[in-house]
C-alpha cells in the first residue's frame, strides 16, 4: 500500500505522458539509441560509452523542466571536471522548439530529438521530466521521476560518481 501510494504521488507529480512498453529501472541496462541533436547532426548514444552519463527526458510544455534543467546545469559545470556528461532528450518535439527552449534556458549541456518518443519509450519514460544517471559501464544507477531540486541532481550525480 505504502509503495503504491508513493508510485501514484511520483506520477501525479510528472508532467504526463503515455504509458510505455518497458519498464527501465534501476540495476539494468541503459539501452542503446541514435538521435539527431537540434542542428540535425546524428547523435549516438554509444558517444557517451564509458562516460558517467545524465539522461533528461523533457518537453517545454513541462511546467518543472526548465527550472531543472537550469538546475542540472549548475551540477554538470561543477562535476562536469570529474567526467560528467549531460544530454537532454526531447520527448516529441521538432528542432525548432527544442532550439528555442535550450537558447530561452541558456545551458550548455546537448539536446537530442526524439520526435516520435521512440527513445523515451525505450527507456520506459512515464512522466516528464524523468532523468537517469548511468554509470561508466552503461548501467541505470538512479532514476528519478518528476520535480527535484539541485541538491537531488548532485547527491545523485555524486553517486554516479563513486
Amino acid at each position: 500500500m505504502r509503495i503504491a501510494s508513493f508510485l501514484l504521488l511520483l506520477l501525479v507529480a510528472a508532467c504526463g505522458g503515455d504509458t510505455p512498453a518497458v519498464k527501465l529501472n534501476v540495476g539494468q541496462v541503459a539501452p542503446a539509441f541514435d538521435a539527431r541533436n537540434v542542428d540535425g547532426t546524428p547523435a549516438r548514444g554509444s558517444a557517451w560509452a564509458g562516460k558517467p552519463l545524465v539522461i533528461r527526458f523533457w518537453a517545454d510544455w513541462c511546467k518543472f523542466c526548465e527550472g531543472e534543467m537550469q538546475a542540472i546545469e549548475k551540477v554538470h559545470q561543477r562535476l562536469k571536471p570529474r567526467g560528467l556528461e549531460v544530454i537532454a532528450i526531447n520527448a516529441g518535439q521538432d528542432a525548432k522548439t527544442v532550439a528555442a527552449f535550450m537558447q530561452k534556458i541558456g545551458v550548455s549541456y546537448p539536446a537530442l530529438l526524439d520526435e516520435n518518443s521512440a527513445i523515451a519509450k525505450s527507456y520506459g519514460v512515464i512522466g516528464l521530466p524523468t532523468t537517469y544517471f548511468v554509470d561508466a559501464r552503461g548501467v541505470v544507477r538512479v532514476k528519478l521521476i518528476g520535480e527535484t531540486d539541485e541538491a537531488g541532481f548532485e547527491r545523485a550525480a555524486l553517486e554516479l560518481l563513486k
